[in-house]
């Protein structure tokens, strides 16, 4: 009997409130009402902040409590359930400078509201009283005179985490297979509510880079989780919300010196997962911009740390069928690493003949590209050690009958420092090239292949004639032992067909004895 009192008595507060506010009557209990979500959202802007009280109690809850916070607000937007008590609030001027902090903590609440943009026509007098509120707060973080107290910091990690961290739309393309000019001709989609992100990024931007904001104090708000959340908006469809979140990212990372192991770590994962689990994702290209940043700024000599990611990460990146939309990024990473340390530069270039494309042209146009980067950045010791490999598959590329291949295969005697690496080794690559360098000058189809097959030709006649005859006169050998053993095989055949023409009213074998 006691029992079923004790549990019925938690029940009639809440009963009770929900009759008086029913009524229209306002309520005593703060507590109560702070946990309706009707009329916490329909009483935000009045309070200062205390729609969002039961959210925003702890250090973390901004992070913790973001997508509770979207899923609440749009419960009320979505279902036509709006408060008539959303208006704008009076601007920073007009009040004195001992009462702009809380301003621009109920400014901030007054955003943490998140509008339906899918539907034009709707809430648009809201709309745009958010976005110029939006754009007041980033003046007023911009022209900051003073360290922002730990309240300000937490209230703008809350209404940033409410405004971006939302879950991203998947478009049914699992079962497509993304060809690379399929990859390049897709139209890239927009986010409707981009007018309010927009502001959201800016005002953090801002934020993360003001003198004003101490790095020890935001850490304990930007931590682990916020970034975590903040690296998954990349897979947004939006290029303009990428390159919004590549600059906010590469902020954060000089800001706050802690988060930077972190940071190169939760890439990594996603490097991972794209090259060996999805193969699909949107921003890849930005976030090899914010690493060639970091690679940039990396300390000599090289940590294992760093050359672990150059193998493990960075050369198999060459994989995936979609490298066209962030493959100049990611060449210039390889490039700043080589450039760091050249003794990594037979590493690149084993990893890339490891990953060498066969029937993807215009891929093989990319590698020939990077490949040059390379060169230009590798010494004499390491040219050595991976030049036969090197130069049997600038061999093959030569002999290609697509015009690109071959012609950028042939451009890189126009690069003076791979120039001189080639006639420093010329005993070793003239004796593999020289077939693809006859073929191409007796044969090739295109014009421009063949004038610029001659040039190359007379570039190692010139430096070393002896050679070049020597090496010349062994082809013309190997072709003419290759042309007997042919005219051999045809004559083989022949006999064999002449043989089964006379016997082919017989059902019996034929054997046919060797000469």
């Amino acid at each position: 009997m006691i029992k079923q009192i004790l549990n019925r008595l938690p029940r009639k507060p809440s009963k009770s409130s929900d009759n008086r506010e029913g009524g229209g009557a306002s309520s005593s209990n703060a507590s109560t009402s702070s946990r309706n979500s009707d009329s916490s959202s329909n009483r935000y802007a009045k309070s200062g902040g205390s729609a969002f009280s039961g959210i925003s109690s702890s250090p973390n809850s901004g992070l913790s409590q973001g997508n509770k916070v979207y899923q609440v607000v749009n419960a009320k937007l979505n279902g036509d359930m709006f408060a008539t008590s959303f208006e704008e609030l009076p601007s920073f001027k007009d009040i004195p400078n001992s009462e702009r902090q809380n301003l621009f903590i109920r400014k901030l609440n007054l955003c943490c509201v998140v509008f339906d943009f899918s539907d034009p026509t709707k809430n648009l007098k809201e709309k745009d009283i958010k976005r110029q509120t939006l754009l007041e707060l980033v003046d007023y973080v911009s022209s900051a005179n003073g360290k922002f107290v730990e309240i300000v910091i937490q209230e703008i990690v809350k209404m940033v985490s409410v405004n971006l961290f939302r879950p991203l739309p998947s478009p049914p393309r699992e079962n497509k297979v993304l060809d690379a000019f399929d990859f390049e001709d897709e139209e890239p989609s927009t986010h409707p509510a981009w007018p309010h992100l927009q502001v959201v990024y800016e005002l953090f931007l801002r934020f993360v880079v003001s003198p004003e904001t101490d790095a020890k104090l935001a850490k304990r708000y930007i931590d682990h989780s916020f970034i975590l959340r903040l690296l998954d908006l990349f897979d947004s469809e939006d290029p303009r919300e990428r390159d919004s979140l590549k600059t906010v990212l590469h902020r954060i990372y000089g800001k706050f010196m802690a988060h930077r192991p972190f940071i190169r770590k939760a890439i990594n994962n996603i490097f991972y997962r794209f090259i060996f689990e999805t193969g699909k994702h949107n921003g890849i290209a930005e976030l090899l911009e914010v690493l060639g940043s970091i690679i940039n700024g990396f300390a000599l000599p090289l940590k294992e740390e760093h050359k672990l990611f150059l193998v493990r990460l960075l050369i198999p990146l060459h994989k995936p069928k979609c490298i066209p939309a962030y493959h100049q990024q990611l060449s210039y990473c390889i490039t700043q690493f080589v450039e760091k340390d050249c003794k990594l530069a037979d590493t690149v270039i084993r990893g890339l003949l490891k990953y060498w494309p066969i029937t993807n042209s215009s891929k093989e146009v990319m590698f020939l590209g990077e490949l040059e980067e390379v060169l230009e950045a590798t010494q004499l010791a390491e040219f050595q050690r991976c030049m036969v490999p090197l130069f049997c598959q600038i061999g093959r590329c030569l002999s290609s009958s697509h015009f690109q291949v071959a012609e950028r295969a042939l451009f890189l005697w126009n690069n003076h420092q791979i120039e001189n690496l080639i006639k420093q080794n010329r005993s070793a690559v003239l004796p593999i090239i020289i077939p693809s360098l006859e073929r191409n000058a007796r044969s090739h189809w295109n014009p421009a292949v063949q004038s610029l097959t001659l040039n190359v030709r007379k570039i190692f006649s010139d430096t070393d004639p002896e050679l070049f005859d020597e090496c010349l006169q062994t082809f013309q050998e190997k072709e003419a032992r290759e042309n007997e053993v042919k005219s051999k095989r045809e004559a083989t055949w022949k006999r064999l067909e002449e043989i089964a023409a006379m016997k082919a009213t017989s059902n019996q074998a034929v054997l046919v004895a060797s000469k």
